[in-house]
């Protein structure tokens, strides 16, 4: 693949409120983990998919299923292929909202189009954040491309609070955690 291997980006995994989504009585590593794990069964449907743009796009199939995990449990936090209140699409949720991303919604919420063009995104952000910051590792600019992914990379000032703005201030974390896991699990 093209970018650092999500098996050697550092992570501390999901944060409580994160976990609480499934009621764990943990956090961490082992919390992302578990909600993963959770996820697989209505992932696999998927995973022909996400491995064709994993492919095409040169990104780890198991970061993309760690993004879907995250942001709708493998659609199953979707509203006809809507989330956030409206204001995203499909599996990987993309930003739609004038006032966020701002992107168009392409393909329908569960095809390879949708995917294509959510993975293009992530692969933009990976590509701000590598010239923000060019002294950082090829893993640091992986894992600030996620967390931009979430929220913008005028939000990503530092490595070391490179999850302080993001949704449940564990984005990048959490998300790599799923990533290792699904990437342990065949994706």
């Amino acid at each position: 693949m093209g970018y650092a291997s999500v098996m050697r980006v550092e992570t501390s995994g999901a944060s409580w409120t994160t976990s609480q989504q499934d009621r764990l009585g943990c956090s961490g590593v082992a919390a992302s983990h578990t909600m993963a794990q959770t996820d697989s069964g209505r992932m696999a449907k998927y995973r022909s998919k996400i491995n064709s743009v994993g492919g095409q796009s040169e990104i780890e199939p198991a970061l993309i299923a760690a993004i879907i995990s995250r942001e709708s449990r493998a659609g199953n936090a979707l509203k006809d292929g809507w989330g956030d209140n409206g204001n995203a699409w499909g599996l990987m949720q993309v930003d739609v909202n004038p006032d966020g991303g701002g992107h168009t919604a392409r393909g329908s919420w569960d095809s390879v189009e949708h995917l294509s063009q959510a993975t293009g995104i992530l692969v933009d952000f990976i590509g701000r954040i590598s010239k923000k910051f060019p002294s950082w590792s090829s893993e640091q600019k992986l894992k600030g491309g996620i967390a931009a992914y979430n929220m913008g990379d005028g939000n990503v000032h530092s490595y070391d609070s490179v999850d302080a703005n993001t949704t449940g201030g564990d984005y990048s974390n959490d998300v790599v955690a799923r990533a290792q896991w699904y990437k342990r699990n065949g994706y």
